[in-house]
C-alpha cells in the first residue's frame, strides 16, 4: 500500500493502434479508479521487442499510447504513467525472479504457443520469459491488485506462484496481487467475426475501430459490421453480430440492452448500425480532440515522462533493493 491506498497496475502495449475495445474495456474505466488506488499504468515498450520492431515507429507508437491514456482522462498527478523501459527495476527484478521460474511453468503458458505460431520465424527467448517480465511489472510495485482479462489470467496466476515461492524461501517480500473485481469494462468483440475480441493486431481493419478512425470511417465500418439474417435488433446468443453492437452501443450511450431493443424494435439493420456508429463517433470526438491538443504540447508530455518516470523509479527501486538484499547480492557504496 501507498499512503493507505492499494496499489493497482496495468499497462498495454507500444504496439498496433488502440481500438474501441482497449479503451471501453479497459482504458475508460481506468479513470475512475485513481481516487481508490495508487495507480501505476505503463507503456509497456519492453515487451513489445519480442516482436521485431521499426525504432522510429516504436518511439513514436510509444508516445502516442502515453499521450492517449492522458486524453482519455488519467491525471498524471494522480496516476503514475510512464515507459516500461525508463524504469531498469523492470529488467533487473525480471532476471532474479527468472531463477525462481520453472521451464515447466513456461511450457504450459498458453499465450507462448500462440505468438510462437504467429511468428515462427522468431521463437525468441524473450517471448518465452515473457511471463517473467510481466510478473516482474506487478511485483516490482507491491501490486495489490491488477485488471486482467480471461487471457491474461494464467499470467496473474504465475505471477503469484513465482512470488509466493520467493516468499517462502526469503520472508513476505513480495505484495501477492489479486485479480481487479472492480466494474468490468464492456466485451467489445471483432466487427467481422464476433467470436473473437476486437485486436488492434487484426489483419482486417474492417474488424476493429482504432481510437483516432474519423466519423466516417467509424460508420463506413459499422455499416459493413457481421449480422446475421434474422432481421431483429435482439441481445441474445444466437445473434453474436447484433449483440456485439447493442454492447458498444449501450457502452457509449449508457442504455440497457432491453432500453435499445425497444428502441429499435420494428427497425432494420441499416438504421442500427448507423446509430451505434454515430454514438461510437460522438464519444471519440473529445478524446481526439484532447489527443491533438496533448501532442501539440511537447514540453507537457515531456515533463509527465520525466516526473512519472522519477515516480516509477522511486517505488521500483524500494522493492528491488529489498529483494536484492535478501539473495545476497553486494550492497552499493554511497
Amino acid at each position: 500500500m501507498i499512503d493507505g491506498k492499494k496499489v493497482l497496475f496495468s499497462g498495454m502495449q507500444a504496439t498496433g493502434n488502440l481500438t474501441l475495445g482497449n479503451y471501453l474495456g479497459a482504458l475508460k474505466n481506468w479513470v475512475n479508479l485513481s481516487d481508490e488506488y495508487e495507480c501505476f499504468y505503463s507503456v509497456v515498450d519492453m515487451h513489445s521487442i519480442t516482436v521485431r520492431q521499426d525504432p522510429s515507429e516504436l518511439r513514436q507508437r510509444a508516445r502516442k499510447l502515453l499521450t492517449l491514456y492522458i486524453a482519455a482522462g488519467l491525471d498524471p498527478k494522480k496516476n503514475c504513467i510512464y515507459y516500461q523501459s525508463h524504469v531498469s527495476g523492470h529488467a533487473e527484478l525480471a532476471w532474479i525472479l527468472n531463477c525462481f521460474t520453472y521451464m515447466g511453468e513456461l511450457n504450459r503458458m498458453t499465450q507462448f504457443k500462440d505468438k510462437a505460431a504467429k511468428h515462427a520465424d522468431n521463437i525468441n527467448a524473450g517471448l518465452f520469459t515473457y511471463p517473467v517480465l510481466m510478473a516482474s511489472d506487478i511485483l516490482l510495485y507491491q501490486s495489490d491488485v491488477v485488471p486482467v482479462g480471461k487471457d491474461q489470467l494464467q499470467h496473474l496466476e504465475i505471477t503469484r506462484d513465482i512470488a509466493q515461492r520467493f516468499n517462502a524461501i526469503y520472508g513476505d517480500i513480495f505484495t501477492i496481487p489479486e485479480p481487479f473485481m472492480g466494474k468490468a469494462g464492456a466485451n467489445i468483440k471483432s466487427l467481422q467475426d464476433p467470436s473473437k475480441k476486437m485486436s488492434k493486431s487484426d489483419e482486417n481493419t474492417n474488424a476493429s475501430i482504432y481510437l483516432m478512425d474519423d466519423p466516417d470511417t467509424v460508420i463506413r465500418k459499422f455499416k459493413r459490421a457481421v449480422t446475421d439474417s434474422e432481421a431483429q435488433v435482439r441481445y441474445c446468443e444466437e445473434q453474436p453480430g447484433i449483440r456485439n453492437l447493442i454492447e458498444i452501443y449501450c457502452a457509449c450511450t449508457g442504455k440497457t440492452p432491453e432500453e435499445t431493443e425497444k428502441e429499435f424494435d420494428g427497425k432494420g439493420y441499416g438504421d442500427f448500425k448507423l446509430a451505434v456508429g454515430e454514438s461510437v463517433a460522438d464519444i471519440l470526438k473529445p478524446l481526439q480532440a484532447r489527443f491533438e491538443e496533448l501532442s501539440r504540447d511537447k514540453a507537457y508530455i515531456d515533463n509527465v515522462i520525466k516526473e512519472n518516470a522519477d515516480k516509477a523509479n522511486y517505488y521500483a527501486m524500494k522493492t528491488l533493493r529489498k529483494v536484492q538484499k535478501k539473495i545476497g547480492f553486494p550492497e552499493r557504496i554511497r
